[in-house]
């Protein structure tokens, strides 16, 4: 079994299409391996024991392969553009909604059944070497430009067997020690096969055996993995090894690579930070929060499967996932993310505040040099020169066309002056002054939900869930998406509580919030903090007169009838 994780746009084409073409492409180039992939091949084999007998299996291996590869979404509705190569040759955004993988059933020798004793971890190998290339060129071309694969990895490769020799081992730990350097090369299909490894290294790959039985043997790597039943338990066991045991690992695999891909894209926004020639912060926000959006359906995702480890009965299927988040360091890559994410936005707050005040800037120069112009009796000669130019009947043509053109001049730059004044005005009224949300939340026990600030105004605060509403978006959802994006819950809007505009409320500016109260549609099970917010709680009622709230907060929660 291989897998090959991706994201496609399934506005452009049908997954199980593009299954069809990869399907049909590979078949035809491996059982017709040309000089330069053999040759590759060969100089890999020139390294082990009777390399020319190797070579020839090599050959016949591809000649005999069958593959049936199917497209297996896990993720839809997933917005992700990948900021190495945001747009299409048109200047069309590149943009994915569905992320999953690509599962191929790889068989050799179907039909020579005994030819199978001659294949090897190195041999085998060879094949995801070369499909790799193969894929390369594949995904250049034009049409699969919405096709995103995973080939910067190594393809996943899952070995299974069902025959071994010696037959009816039982797998205990003396055994498994006994023959741990043949199974160890089983284990790590995608490690050199030196046969001077030494005992250590073959026994640290054996411990890894999650399977519960001793007629089995079960071994899940980074890169791949490897299954043995007897044949009864092949036959009667294996529909449950594909859905616990095999289903999950490229379901972990295509999260990984959700992950990585929103880490290079973080680093790409980052690199672009401090230049609006390439992306304005503007641009550069609104990538950051889709980005943001597509972590918190990741997290969403991650807690069903952290909610299966606490309730699961079947003792297996917890050591699998708890094997799999383990070797592909989830957590650790999570935790990178939400680092980046945090000094990202650390960086726009500052470049927004320094921006703000560039401008402020400007605009008082603006103002100061028309006081000047005032002053120097600029405005009394334009005004002049139009009193002039409307006798131009009086004068001569040499005057009238000079009047004329001197009174252009200085009505040009009057104009735009004046336009720059206002132009200034509105960028920092934009940035100063713009409507925000706040939504009080109660669970069942009538505890209040609550955020703590990660960022200044009121940083380390304790406020309600809430934030400033888009261009040109409706108040009731920017609550509704705000509430999402810190805290991970899905609510509906009660009621309105009011419009809150107090002078002083908010010490960045007039800034008008409008408060909402809403209730919890999910429960609280996908609790998480993001965005804005360091920290989430539940916090009792008769708590509140313990904590200090960020701007009129107190004053809402008054108006809503949670506090007297």
């Amino acid at each position: 079994m291989v897998y090959i994780s991706a994201f496609i746009n399934t506005n452009e084409f049908i997954g199980e299409t593009k299954a069809e073409e990869i399907e049909a492409l590979l078949l035809e180039k491996l059982k017709n391996l040309s000089e330069v992939d053999l040759k590759k091949a060969y100089n890999f084999l020139e390294k082990y024991p009777k390399p020319e007998e190797k070579k020839k299996v090599l050959e016949n291996m591809a000649k005999s392969i069958t593959i049936e590869c199917d497209w297996e979404p896990f993720f839809q509705n997933f917005p992700y553009t990948d900021e190495n190569n945001p747009y299409t040759e048109d200047n069309k955004d590149l943009t994915y909604n569905t992320l999953g993988y690509f599962k191929l059933e790889v068989e050799y020798f179907r039909n020579e059944p005994f030819q199978k004793e001659s294949l090897t971890p190195d041999l085998i190998q060879q094949i995801p070497f070369i499909t790799i290339d193969i894929l390369k060129e594949f995904s250049k071309r034009k049409e699969n430009q919405y096709l995103l694969l995973d080939i910067e990895s190594p393809i996943y490769v899952f070995v299974i067997s069902k025959k071994l020799k010696p037959m009816e081992v039982q797998w205990t730990e003396e055994n498994i020690n006994k023959y741990k350097k043949s199974i160890g090369m089983w284990t790590q299909i995608y490690s050199g096969q030196w046969t001077d490894y030494s005992d250590e290294l073959f026994e640290r790959r054996t411990k890894k055996n999650i399977s519960n039985r001793v007629t089995e043997l079960h071994y899940i790597q980074r890169n791949s993995g490897f299954i043995y039943m007897v044949q009864k338990n092949y036959e009667t066991e294996f529909g449950y090894m594909y859905q616990k045991l095999l289903n999950p690992t490229p379901q972990i695999r295509a999260v990984l690579f959700a992950l990585m891909s929103i880490n290079n894209s973080l680093d790409i926004l980052f690199m672009k930070r401090y230049s609006d020639v390439f992306m304005s912060l503007e641009q550069i926000e609104e990538k950051t929060k889709n980005l943001r959006f597509l972590r918190g359906m990741i997290q969403t995702k991650m807690s069903i499967i952290y909610s299966e480890l606490d309730w699961n009965p079947r003792e297996h299927y917890i050591r699998v996932l708890t094997h799999l988040l383990k070797i592909f360091r989830i957590e650790v890559i999570i935790e990178r993310v939400n680092n980046k994410f945090k000094t990202l936005y650390e960086t726009l707050q500052e470049l927004y505040t320094k921006r703000n005040e560039e401008n402020q800037k400007n605009t008082k120069k603006a103002v100061n040099f028309l006081s000047v112009l005032f002053g120097a009796g600029f405005i009394i000669e334009f005004v002049n020169a139009l009193r002039v130019a409307s006798r131009i009947q009086e004068i001569s043509d040499f005057s009238q066309i000079l009047h004329i053109v001197v009174s252009a001049i200085l009505g040009a730059s009057f104009v735009l002056l004046l336009g720059y004044f206002i132009y200034g005005k509105a960028k920092i009224k934009r940035l100063e002054y713009g409507p925000t949300v706040d939504a009080v939340i109660q669970d069942d026990d009538r505890n209040i939900i609550l955020v703590k600030r990660r960022y200044a105004p009121y940083k380390d605060k304790y406020a309600l869930p809430g934030g400033f509403i888009k261009y040109n978006e409706d108040p009731k959802q920017a609550i509704i998406r705000e509430v999402r994006e810190e805290t991970n819950l899905a609510v509906e809007i009660i009621s309105k509580i009011g419009t809150f505009d107090q002078k002083g409320r908010d010490p960045r500016g007039k800034i008008v919030s409008t408060a909402f109260k809403c209730r919890l549609v999910k429960g609280l099970s996908m609790l998480q903090e993001g965005d804005d917010a360091s920290r989430v709680e539940i916090i009792p009622i008769d708590q509140l007169k313990n904590i200090e709230l960020a701007f009129d907060h107190i004053q809402i929660l008054k108006d809503a009838g949670v506090l007297k």
